[in-house]
Parts: structure tokens; C-alpha cells; sequence
């Protein structure tokens, strides 16, 4: 059996990490996302833009509008700033708004205040049972009851809200703790912002670390480009690349606030009062791994992670994506990947390369024989079916302990 398929894969024409690279830009057009397009056409409904997706986005009039501006301020070719606010409307058309991407500054302002730990002061607006509400700009941050300074503790909801209202008016200080663009989440703290000697102590814990350090610490903040952890006097950057081995889309995927970690101290900016941290590099590089766990022409189980035109990413442990090429599919030419994949899809498959140094792995799902597969899924139906067993016996058993507890009581 050949294992030479590096014409079939076209590794020289494209490399492996940018087919992913294409996978993920392709995808991650999502509902919030601000994005940069060009403007394609300009009437009196609104505007056509070029957003790089499979079709044209529509910022309505309205929305221009909201921005005090009409649609004679646009011209055809300029590029605009647009947020994504429905990828399929009911008559399929992409949904823009430039409005909403004018707060993209407020964004970035939110993302520089957290990044240097720097306090802000504004104004409450309002208050509720959960919190305190604050104009940022053109956006609305909240801060959580529990990051409000001297609120005390033991209130009932209806004491806590008349507490909570009078302090609507006034001015305070606080510091971001949660910056989220897609789910519109802009998280404020008084209590962070209170701290006294927070910059005396930052220093003194800068003069104590070294690069190469591993400290425990405490997630103290998300936003979309990484996670702070209060390390204890100050907080420390884990960059979303640094969270893990494997792509990360949010740091929500790895990491929430209160959750306490081990880090490894990446590298610290004295001058900037910086500390760079890492969750991945505690855990070994998967890839470093590969040339161990695998071997060409073994069988192994993944989960199809991405469907592309080129063909298919399988995941497999310990954290590799596996590229399944479109010719090694089927012996079909020109043929559909989604004919015969789907992401979260189990299958069974060859390994035919392996190039460990270029993190390259590569999949055969048609040199699998029909007698190795049908095996495949008459395990995995036995697998199942004792699962389903299982969980009924144990169904049984606290139903029984449930009675006899009642017949003991009574």
C-alpha cells in the first residue's frame, strides 16, 4: 500500500497551517464581529459592502441615519468599518451596521484600559438587582453588585436595589475586568479600582518575578485577545495563543473568571509594567508527542473539526489537527467533502504521512477497508448500547434508595 501522497495533498503549493489559516478565516464571520469592507453600491435604501463573505452585506438607511449622516456621505469604493448584526435575515441578505462599528474606538478604548490595568471614571446611569449600569461612549458597561465598594453584604433584594439607586449620578472610578465584543459585554469594577497600593505592589512583584517562573494565580478578567490573573498584587496577560496548544476562538473556551491557575512566567516589562504569562507552555507541545503516539498505516478515531473545499481538519488526542485531504476521501474526482462529512462527525481513518518537524499530519478515510470500519461500528455500537445499560441500572438504583429512604422515614 502507497503512502507517498504528497502530490495528492499539494503541500508545496499551500502549507499545511495556511489551509487552517483559510478554514478559520472562512468560518469566523460571526454576529458581532467588526469587520472592514468596501462599499459596492449607494442609493437612497442604504449601502451594498464587500465584506470578503460568500455574499454582500446591506447597512440600511436607518442605521446610517442614526449616525446623523445621509447616504450622499458615502461613495462607491471607500472602505467602512461595519458590524456583522445578521449573517441570514429572512430574505438571506447579510445584515451591516456602521453605526454599531463606530463604537468600535469605544471597543478598542475598553481593550487599552484593561490591558494596562488603568482605572477610568464615569458617571452611573442606572441601577438593578444585579448591578450598576455606566455609559462608556457609545457603549453601556455594567458593574456586577459585587464589584461595588462597601455595598453591604446580607441586604435583601429590595434594600439592595434602593442602595444600588442611590448611587445613580455620581461619579466613580473603575476598572474593566471583562471586555467581549461579540456577546457586547463591558464589565466594570469599583472594588479592583479601590485597591489601595495596587502600582507599590505591582512593583514589588515585578522585582520577585523572573521569566521561567510557574505561579499559582487567580483569572481576574476575559476579553476577546486573552485572560488576566490577579497573580496576587497585579494582574498578568495570558495572550489567546497562550492558552492553549490547540486554536482558541474565545479565552471563555479554556479559562472563566475566579478560576485558579497555574502559570508560567512567559516574560515581564519591567519599563511598561507588563507580565506576559502561559498556560500552554506547562503542557507539552502535542506534536512534540505525535511521532510516539502515531505511526503510518495506523487506524486511528477523530472528530471532523472543520469541512473545507480542500477537504477536512480531524482532531486527535492529544490536541492535533490532521488534515484529510479531498483526494483521499473517495475515489471520486471533483468530489464534495460535505457529501460525506460533517463537523462533529466520529470517523475512521489511515494515517498516510506524518511530518512531525512541519506539524503536518496527514488522513486517508478511503484506504480504511469496509471489514475494518464495519468492526469500528459494531464497537462503537456495543460501546453505546452498555453506556445506555448503564445509565438505566443507575436510574434503577437511585429510584430504589429513594423508596427505601421513604420507608424509612415513614
Amino acid at each position: 500500500m502507497s503512502t507517498d501522497v504528497s502530490n495528492d495533498l499539494s503541500f508545496d503549493e499551500m502549507s499545511f497551517e495556511e489551509l487552517l489559516e483559510q478554514s478559520l478565516a472562512k468560518s469566523q464571520l460571526e454576529r458581532g464581529d467588526i469587520v472592514t469592507g468596501i462599499i459596492l453600491a449607494v442609493d437612497h435604501h442604504g449601502l451594498i459592502v464587500d465584506v470578503n463573505w460568500k455574499h454582500d452585506g446591506v447597512v440600511s438607511r436607518a442605521d446610517i441615519e442614526r449616525m446623523g449622516m445621509t447616504t450622499e456621505d458615502f461613495n462607491v469604493d471607500e472602505e467602512l468599518d461595519v458590524a456583522v448584526v445578521r449573517l441570514d435575515d429572512m430574505e438571506g441578505n447579510l445584515i451591516l451596521s456602521a453605526s454599531q462599528a463606530k463604537q468600535n474606538e469605544d471597543w478598542q478604548h475598553a481593550e487599552t484600559l484593561q490591558e494596562s490595568d488603568e482605572a477610568w471614571v464615569g458617571e452611573v446611569a442606572a441601577a438593578n438587582k444585579g448591578g450598576l449600569i455606566m455609559p462608556f461612549g457609545n457603549l453601556r458597561g455594567f458593574i456586577p453588585a459585587s464589584h461595588v465598594v462597601d455595598l453591604p453584604r446580607g441586604l435583601n433584594e429590595d434594600d439592595r436595589v434602593r442602595y444600588l439607586e442611590n448611587l445613580v449620578g455620581t461619579e466613580i472610578s473603575v476598572k474593566v475586568i471583562e471586555v467581549n465584543r461579540k456577546r457586547r459585554r463591558l464589565v466594570f469594577s469599583q472594588r479592583n479600582a479601590e485597591r489601595e497600593n495596587r502600582d507599590a505592589r505591582k512593583e514589588s512583584l515585578l522585582s520577585e518575578l523572573s521569566e521561567g517562573d510557574v505561579r499559582s494565580g487567580i483569572v481576574s478578567g476575559l476579553c476577546d485577545f486573552g485572560a488576566f490573573v490577579d497573580l496576587g498584587g497585579a494582574d498578568g496577560l495570558i495572550h489567546i495563543s497562550e492558552l492553549a496548544w490547540h486554536r482558541v476562538r474565545h479565552p471563555q473556551e479554556v479559562v472563566n473568571v475566579g478560576d485558579k491557575v497555574e502559570i508560567y512566567i512567559l516574560h515581564l516589562d519591567e519599563r511598561g509594567k507588563r507580565i506576559g504569562l502561559s498556560l500552554k507552555r506547562l503542557q507539552p507541545n502535542p506534536w512534540s508527542q505525535v511521532d510516539e503516539l502515531y505511526h503510518i498505516g495506523q487506524l486511528v478515531e477523530g472528530t471532523v473539526s472543520r469541512v473545507e473545499p480542500f477537504g477536512a481538519f480531524i482532531s486527535l488526542d492529544p490536541g492535533i489537527e490532521a488534515l484529510l485531504h479531498v483526494s483521499q476521501i473517495s475515489d471520486e474526482e471533483n468530489e464534495d467533502p460535505n457529501r460525506h462529512l460533517y463537523e462533529g462527525q466520529r470517523v475512521l481513518t489511515r494515517i498516510i504521512s506524518i511530518e512531525s518537524d512541519k506539524q503536518r499530519l496527514g488522513l486517508s478515510l478511503k484506504e480504511v477497508t469496509t471489514a475494518e470500519r464495519q468492526q469500528w461500528e459494531e464497537a462503537r455500537a456495543v460501546a453505546a448500547a452498555a453506556m445506555v445499560t448503564q445509565e438505566a441500572e443507575e436510574e434503577v438504583a437511585e429510584e430504589t434508595e429513594l423508596v427505601d429512604e421513604a420507608v424509612v422515614e415513614s
